[in-house]
């Protein structure tokens, strides 16, 4: 067993989660601590302004220098551990053009933390035609499969909801042996989630998020809009597939009329048809979602979901499991299963041709005696 350590920055741009497990890249050992950064509003800001970029454009090296600064300063609390899984910022996805584009240097991250890191995990899923996205289904099913040890699930399909800056769905089957064996798991982009909820509270409120739904509580949701936001081709796409954080900018676009309750409410609507539309394209009705993600703690959210979904909604901790931490533990259990030429993702996760070992490994330089 090797205890890792996963960090994980979001397209919510909120800060670095940190969580370490002990894990052989097939089973989870245990689970150990965890912990966030919050970012600056000069590191948010930054951040911010690069989004949408690619390598070389403006801003961009900024960028990648504040990922690698808050994460190696995140890192340095976690002493013990052995390899860190380290995502990078995603700003740009595109991977049947441009490709995918997560800025900051794992070379200089193992320099700066005196630790191996494994980085670049999206590259060459992407090479391979993939979508590179998302890649926390093969943790989920560890997960799933942890659960059911812990006699905290039954043996039966289950679904992950991660609600981030943008939306995945994992179903996954934990009787399955491998992630990688057919019938294991199905994932697939939702659709927007918490990005264009928090843009808008950033924008108007100078808020970074709308604490428990409260605002969009006491809106009314828009019809015209959101039956326009249905009609999005993308939502015809069969899985898997993939988004950009900004490929949904005309919702943010047909709210901006709207008062602030009205639009947050609109955008919840938003959030919660995206994964009901989606739902067509599991390969079996799961009779529970397991909800992880920030957006777990927006009860505006919560309750659209219960409303939109034929299934038992909870939040992920109803299954012993952090869903706070759960993307960052991802890629610490990604890290480890790099570490031994295990696949990361498969063709449907990502679409890809057939099962893929991504990432990159970067040891720390050795000073000479």
């Amino acid at each position: 067993m090797i205890r890792a350590l996963g960090m994980m920055s979001g397209t919510s741009l909120d800060g670095v989660d940190a969580a370490e497990i002990e894990t052989d890249g097939i089973t989870i050992a245990s689970f150990g601590d965890s912990r966030f950064r919050s970012y600056s509003d000069n590191e948010a800001a930054v951040l911010h302004g690069a989004l949408g970029r690619w390598p070389g454009e403006a801003g961009v090296d900024e960028a990648a220098g504040i990922s690698v600064a808050c994460h190696a300063d995140l890192a340095g609390e976690f002493p013990d551990v052995e390899v860190i899984g380290y995502h990078g910022q995603t700003l740009a996805h595109d991977p049947h053009g441009r490709g995918t584009h997560q800025a900051g240097d794992g070379v200089a991250l193992a320099h700066k933390t005196g630790r191996p890191v494994v980085w670049d995990f999206r590259s060459e899923d992407v090479r391979q035609g993939g979508e590179g996205a998302p890649l926390a289904p093969f943790f989920h099913w560890a997960c799933a499969r942890w659960a059911v040890g812990a006699g905290l699930l039954p043996a039966a399909p289950v679904a992950f909801l991660n609600l981030g800056g943008v939306g995945n769905i994992t179903w996954v089957d934990p009787s399955c042996d491998t992630p990688e064996e057919n019938g294991a798991c199905l994932a697939f982009d939702t659709g927007p989630a918490n990005a264009p909820i928090n843009d808008l509270m950033r924008k108007r409120l100078r808020q970074s998020h709308d604490s428990g739904g409260r605002l969009a509580a006491r809106g009314r949701t828009n019809q015209s809009v959101l039956q326009r936001f249905l009609a999005h081709p993308y939502f015809e796409r069969p899985a898997p597939k993939s988004l950009d954080r900004d490929q949904f900018v005309e919702l943010s676009a047909a709210v901006e009329a709207l008062s602030d309750a009205d639009a947050a409410a609109t955008l919840v609507a938003a959030l919660a048809a995206a994964v009901a539309a989606g739902w067509r394209w599991l390969p079996s009705a799961p009779s529970t979602v397991l909800v992880c993600g920030g957006g777990r703690h927006n009860e505006s959210i919560m309750s659209a979901l219960g409303a939109q979904l034929p299934a038992n909604v909870r939040p992920v901790e109803a299954a012993g499991l952090d869903g706070d931490m759960l993307e960052a533990q991802a890629f610490a259990w990604l890290a480890v299963r790099v570490l031994k030429g295990l696949p990361c993702s498969g063709p449907m996760t990502t679409g890809v041709a057939g099962p893929v070992c991504g990432g990159r490994i970067s040891h720390p330089k050795r000073s000479c005696a």
